[in-house]
């Protein structure tokens, strides 16, 4: 454990709360006019001199390690880390915040809106009624096929940011720079010793590595936890300050604020990323345009055997992000980042603002924050493997979170489109509408169009509308049978790249896995009106299976 420091808060510039954090120093008293500064490495006579400068007086070094000084600073600043942690990108600019649902001229047209459809509905009820079925049918097939071509052209190319062996190799350990790990975990007290060991395997030089474990204050089970899995001395333990929304960007931010990395990574409770991802990323940085700020890993399931729920999982993942991923890549359009696995220059980070903390789904909206900025998301070839959800009440819950931020990015990125469309230019701006805005609205059209299409097949004779124009009908069915038919052949081709051949025949199951995502989709709905900031949390530690196979029982989940 580390032993906590005494200060003296007087000597501490709440500006300078980060400078601290980031160059491993604090004053911590005075003693008959000389400051003694606690420091995490030994200070070199030009620093020495600058924080004299700093503190206005003689300093007298004392070692100390990392954790204790950011524990000191997230004690002594605990307020102010909560307020920029929550509003950082709030006061940055408004705009882009998902603090409120709705802007304005949002409300305003959206009202609007729906006085026209409802006068509409009652003066021309067949009409209206055919024209939203268009609609929906026409975006529903549109985003579809944008995925597929996208995807398509994906499967053309390999990943563009490859890095030979020989070149990981060429690498100098004294030539790395500082890498920051930061793992946001809450009430994951059961598996935080697999994480200790997973992240431990990481191939990188511990003097130049730290693993901030980010634990909200009032889990107390989970910080036990990772002290009794006895972390290595570059393993830091960061308290979040209480606040509001309990979040995991909103943790993010705060470990963000006292990251010294030069590059910055985020896993989940569960990764276990390839030991040699850190310095792959290294390498596809240095080779990258400096307008390149994030590499995405690609991410896939250890216990994609499970059971059909995780075997659509790892269906899912293999095509978004072997094939999905590299064709936004090489068209150069806006990349929504995944959860996990997206390696940061940490300086550009911070220009955007860092995550926004009211964002449930914050990795896409940063992802199209750092497009509108002239910022590029670039893949690398390194896969972490994760834990799929394989239960069914979890998955709906998981992706009602992740379809209700994507309801959300749309909505913040619509407030000034014409802004967004002057930044990125058109082209960029329809890819993030039909995937950002389009994905959800094609999940909420699935229920529907299955009905329509049960019905239509099944029960020709219940027509409630004999005047219905058939031609319609049956042009929104192919639709839909054109759609569900493009996504079960991406899902078939998901798994070639990386040799998974047995997963290929479940691909045939599409059609009700996105029934599953429908039904999230709803509930996202009702959840973006109700409570739009609630973070749902995934249950981890579930499965069976390991990184290095099956080890027993699941272990039950503990009592919230």
């Amino acid at each position: 454990m580390t032993d906590a420091i005494e200060v003296d808060r007087r000597l501490l510039d709440p500006q300078l709360r980060v400078t601290y954090a980031n160059e491993g120093w604090m004053p911590v008293r005075r003693v008959a006019g000389v400051v003694e500064v606690a420091a995490s490495s030994p200070l070199a006579p030009r620093r020495r001199a600058r924080i004299e400068q700093i503190v206005d007086a003689p300093i007298q070094e004392r070692r100390v390690e990392q954790g204790a000084i950011v524990a000191a600073l997230t004690e002594v600043f605990r307020a102010e880390y909560a307020e920029q942690a929550a509003d950082g990108l709030y006061r940055l600019d408004p705009v882009l915040s998902a603090r409120y649902v709705l802007s304005t001229s949002q409300k305003v047209i959206g009202v609007l809106l729906l006085v026209i459809l409802i006068a509409c509905a009652i003066v021309w009820p067949l009409t209206t009624a055919l024209v939203l079925i268009g609609i929906a049918s026409v975006v529903f097939l549109a985003s579809t096929l944008f995925k597929f071509f996208i995807a398509l052209r994906g499967s053309r190319y390999d990943l563009v940011a490859r890095v030979r062996p020989d070149e990981i190799a060429a690498l100098g350990d004294e030539k790395l720079p500082m890498y920051t790990v930061l793992v946001p975990v809450f009430r994951e007290a059961r598996i935080v010793g697999r994480l200790v060991e997973n992240l431990g395997r990481l191939d990188y030089p511990t003097e130049k590595l730290e693993v901030i474990i980010l634990v909200e204050e009032e889990d107390s089970e989970t910080r036990d936890a990772i002290a009794e899995s006895d972390p290595p001395a570059h393993f830091l333990v960061v308290t979040v300050p209480k606040g509001s929304p309990q979040t995991k960007p909103r943790a993010c931010n705060v470990g963000l604020d006292v990251a010294r990395g030069e590059f910055l990574v985020i896993y989940d409770a569960e990764d276990a990323p390839e030991p040699d991802q850190l310095k792959k990323t290294v390498v596809a940085f240095s080779r990258a345009d400096p307008s390149v700020v994030v590499m995405q890993a690609a991410l896939n399931y250890f216990n994609a055997r499970e059971n059909v729920l995780t075997r659509m999982f790892a269906l899912e993942y293999s095509y978004w992000f072997d094939y999905m991923l590299t064709g936004l890549d090489v068209r150069d359009l806006p990349i929504p980042l995944g959860g996990t696995s997206n390696h940061f220059r940490t300086a550009a980070l911070r220009e955007l603002g860092g995550w926004d903390p009211y964002n449930v789904t914050e990795d896409a909206d940063l992802g199209i924050r750092a497009s509108a900025l002239g910022y590029r998301v670039g893949v690398v070839d390194s896969t972490t493997m994760e834990e799929a959800t394989s239960r069914l009440g979890i998955f709906i819950g998981q992706r009602s979170r992740w379809i209700k931020g994507y309801m959300q990015t749309a909505l913040v990125h619509a407030r000034r489109p014409f802004a967004l469309i002057r930044r990125i230019g058109l082209r960029r701006f329809a890819s993030f509408s039909l995937l950002i805005a389009g994905t959800p609205l094609t999940f909420l059209g699935v229920i529907p169009f299955t009905a329509l299409t049960v019905v239509s097949f099944l029960i020709p004779w219940a027509n409630p509308a004999p005047e219905f124009p058939p031609v319609i009908l049956w042009i929104c069915l192919l639709n839909f049978f054109i759609g569900n038919a493009l996504m079960v052949y991406l899902n078939m081709m998901g798994p070639y790249k990386r040799g998974a051949f047995w997963l290929v025949g479940w691909a045939i199951l599409n059609p009700v896995y996105w029934l599953l995502h429908s039904l999230a989709s709803y509930k996202a709905l009702w959840q973006l009106i109700t409570k739009p900031h609630y973070w749902q949390k995934t249950e981890h530690g579930m499965s069976h299976f390991t990184v290095e196979g099956i080890v027993g029982p699941a272990t039950a989940p503990a009592s919230a």
